[in-house]
């Protein structure tokens, strides 16, 4: 039995089927995360590579696309060599609850609320400081947004909420006073 945790046999099924993000969404989720060339951007849940692929033509990013079903990675791969961002970016089979993130400068998600909730201790813990992430549609409950976009004219009506992951705080021993 493969004890890799990211193994085919280790996937979950999936808790959403594929909803792809309308363009206009994607447009907006992509300005309000502030792309630039060097940001390595992880799109979780990536479906079919659209979002991950438009960010790569967009913005000259790197990226890594993960899903559970590989029907949908080989749709990614395939439009991302068709539009040559074949190089740029990498289609992963993996459970996005265990995909190492601390290589992330931006992440992507178009995920329910309860899975938002469960992938932010992660988030939180694995992105290093100034990293951006961007969520279609849902938000993470108590923890507020850095930003909010509404869309009027939406094929649905869609709000794209992003955070920014803060500097951590480091704590000191207080030095012991002598006397």
């Amino acid at each position: 039995m493969n004890s890799d945790p990211l193994s085919s046999s280790a996937l979950p099924r999936p808790d959403i089927g594929f909803i792809p993000t309308p363009a206009d969404a994607m447009a907006a989720m992509l300005t309000l995360a502030e792309l630039t060339p060097q940001d390595q951007v992880y799109d979780l849940g990536c479906g079919d590579g659209r979002l991950l692929i438009q960010a790569a033509l967009n913005y000259g990013v790197s990226g890594v696309g993960v899903d559970v079903n590989s029907q949908l990675l080989v749709q990614a791969r395939d439009r991302a060599w068709e539009t040559d961002t074949d190089r740029q970016l990498t289609f992963v089979q993996g459970n996005l609850f265990e995909f190492p993130l601390h290589r992330a400068t931006v992440v992507l998600i178009y995920l329910l609320p309860h899975l938002n909730l469960r992938l932010r201790p992660r988030l939180l813990t694995q992105l290093p400081p100034g990293s951006r992430i961007v969520s279609h549609q849902f938000d993470m409950d108590d923890w507020p947004p850095t930003h909010t976009l509404a869309l009027a004219q939406s094929e649905e009506d869609s709000v794209i909420y992003r955070w920014d992951i803060p500097k951590r705080l480091q704590v000191f021993e207080r030095p012991s006073i002598c006397s």
